[in-house]
């Protein structure tokens, strides 16, 4: 899976972008267009040229994407994703620009336009490194897979619209493409199984039940032909009869035929063939191949030894953070006796599933009522709280975000799995609302989308360090706006904040250290309350998408740095919402970029009088 098809695919869960027929579409725009008006044109206005004729390039190559973030000319198509000529194409898409901006003078940028150039380049040059490493031969796993994107595309309540009769053509075009993909997806894993480049075998186990319940008796019980069940009033009886019958041909056909092969070879053929080792290092070349993961997602060049040390610090200060609330609340037992007790007792739980989302929207209320104090910059969408819907409740996260429309249309969702209530304690809420919610996802996500003056691709690019970073700050924000006044609630905060320390540890452990899947679940038993489902659940994502937990404490950490060194250096010049904006008003950016914007706002306010 390509960097932009993973972040699609983590954006399903944090980020997903609605679309409109009124959505922006970037300028017809190409490579030698843009190089041939180099000469005529100012620095700017060549970056902003060639940027839009490259957003507008990936869009045709990844059809997927551009329905994500709004654009509809390719709703029609699937996209190669693992053909040959895709790979071709995606190299010299960014080959090609990687070159074309070296011949901008960056000195002639404007301060922000610089900062996009840094990130347009940053990217170009990793996505041409990840190439180096054989990930198409990995296209499917538990966690994230193109399975459960058209699922949840087809089902008529996502990104794909299904407003004309044009829109369910335009998903039927597409259907069949992803069931071509199904045939190539096997073709490609056959691959790793000559290159000994396979997922281990307890995560092949876990997508068999997750085909299995699309594997339906007929049409009409799929997800896939929901749409049907959601047509216009405006179509006519005939538009809708003939819907029907295509809809139900295709599916009962060609679809739940192609699903139903792919369910029988992960379960023969892969399965038998999956490997014992639980980390990357099994791999051929695994271990600097996890080296470029970490790297990729922290955005930082941090070798995973000193990750991993880090993670190990940080566990031991939130564990002494712990032991001192114990004492506040009067608890008798040690520690490991808290844990037990916040994880088993029924008071700390609800019962009802209607009544934990409400608690989500009392706390969303409180939240709301004090963050003027602290931000001037604040998203103009609204979010909303929502049970995960049943199809995939059984393994999602126990939480997630999904952005607004870009339109305006929908709002941001804050999605809470209800499936099990006993992974969903009381004294969690607060701290998870913060993170997923405001001011976490949902402010820096939505105000990315709403910004005007950048780029279109950096309005919807996004980086898990930054994006999880501030999540994870926000968190710590929660401190100061006095929302967690109940020890419990803020003992809630300290497990959270456990949970990513522990990833810096158990992520390399696995991946770089020779771990098994059973000594990295120990390891989180023996530091967290969490429950056992959810420690197996993350154990698991991080063998599945290795390095990607390592972006949340390592953004929030280098966060937290830049908001010292700003605090040292301005002194009573220092302006707490000054630097939110900073933070929130350009997008996602690499770590490193935005360590060199925030020295460049330090310098800017300690010039004022």
């Amino acid at each position: 899976m390509n960097k932009t098809m993973l972040a699609l695919a983590v954006s399903l869960l944090v980020s997903t972008q609605g679309c409109s027929d009124s959505a922006p579409t970037p300028p017809s725009k190409t490579t030698e267009s843009v190089a041939a008006a180099v000469v005529e044109k100012t620095a700017s206005q060549q970056y902003l040229d060639m940027v839009d004729a490259f957003f507008n390039e990936q869009l045709k190559l990844e059809p997927i994407y551009a329905t994500f973030v709004g654009v509809n000319d390719y709703n029609d198509q699937f996209g190669g994703s693992l053909t040959e000529e895709y790979l071709t194409q995606r190299h010299q898409l960014n080959s090609r620009y990687f070159e074309l901006a070296k011949s901008i003078d960056v000195s002639q940028l404007t301060p922000s336009l610089k900062l996009s150039y840094d990130m347009f380049v940053y990217d170009r040059n990793m996505e041409l490194i990840g190439e180096t490493y054989p990930e198409r031969f990995l296209p499917i796993n538990q966690f994230y897979n193109t399975v459960f994107t058209m699922v949840q595309l087809g089902t008529g309540e996502s990104a794909q619209p299904f407003n004309t009769v044009q829109d369910y053509k335009n998903w039927l075009s597409r259907l069949r493409g992803f069931i071509k993909w199904i045939s190539l997806a096997q073709q490609r894993m056959d691959e790793g199984i000559a290159s000994k480049v396979v997922l281990p075998r307890v995560l092949v186990e876990k997508i068999i039940p997750q085909l299995d319940a699309q594997l339906v008796d007929g049409a009409k019980n799929s997800l896939f032909y929901s749409p049907i069940n959601l047509m216009p009033d405006s179509f006519t009886a005939d538009e809708k009869s003939e819907l029907a019958k295509e809809y139900q041909g295709l599916i009962d056909n060609e679809l739940l035929p192609a699903l139903t092969q792919l369910r029988q070879y992960v379960s023969e053929t892969y399965l038998a063939n999956a490997r014992a080792s639980d980390g990357w290092w099994g791999l051929p070349n695994g271990k600097d191949w996890y080296q470029h993961l970490a790297n990729s997602h922290t955005t930082t060049t941090l070798p995973v030894d000193e990750i991993h040390q880090i993670g190990l610090s940080e566990v031991a200060r939130i564990l002494s953070e712990m032991d001192k609330v114990r004492e506040q609340v009067g608890f008798k037992g040690d520690l490991s006796e808290l844990f037990a007790s916040l994880a088993s007792e029924p008071q700390y739980f609800f019962t009802d599933k209607q009544d934990l989302i409400d608690g989500y929207m009392a706390i969303k209320e409180k939240i709301n009522a004090v963050l003027p104090q602290y931000f001037d910059v604040m998203p103009k969408a609204d979010y909303i709280v929502k049970p995960v819907e049943a199809f995939r409740e059984k393994s999602a996260a126990g939480a997630s975000y999904q952005s607004p429309a870009v339109d305006g249309s929908r709002p941001g969702i804050f999605y809470i799995n209800t499936y099990n209530l006993k992974a969903q304690p009381k004294w969690g809420m607060t701290t998870l609302s913060l993170h997923e919610a405001a001011p976490g996802h949902h402010f820096q996500i939505a105000i990315k989308q709403e910004l005007t003056d950048v780029p279109q691709f950096q309005r919807f690019q996004g980086y898990t360090a930054f994006e999880e970073g501030w999540a994870l700050y926000a968190e710590y924000l929660g401190i100061e706006m006095g929302v967690f006044s109940d020890p419990y609630q803020y003992f809630g905060k300290l497990s959270d904040e456990m949970l990513r320390a522990m990833r810096l540890v158990v992520d390399t452990g696995l991946h770089a250290k020779g771990w098994s899947r059973e000594q990295a679940i120990q390891y989180m038993k023996d530091n967290s309350p969490m429950a056992e489902s959810d420690i197996v659940a993350e154990v698991e994502r991080y063998m599945a998408i290795p390095g990607q937990a390592l972006s949340y404490k390592v953004g929030q950490l280098t966060i937290l740095r830049l908001r010292a060194d700003a605090e040292k250096a301005l002194g009573d010049k220092f302006d707490l919402k000054g630097f939110h904006d900073q933070l929130l008003t350009t997008g996602s950016l690499p770590m490193a970029v935005m360590e060199n914007k925030i020295a460049d706002w330090i310098k800017s306010e300690s010039a004022k009088k």
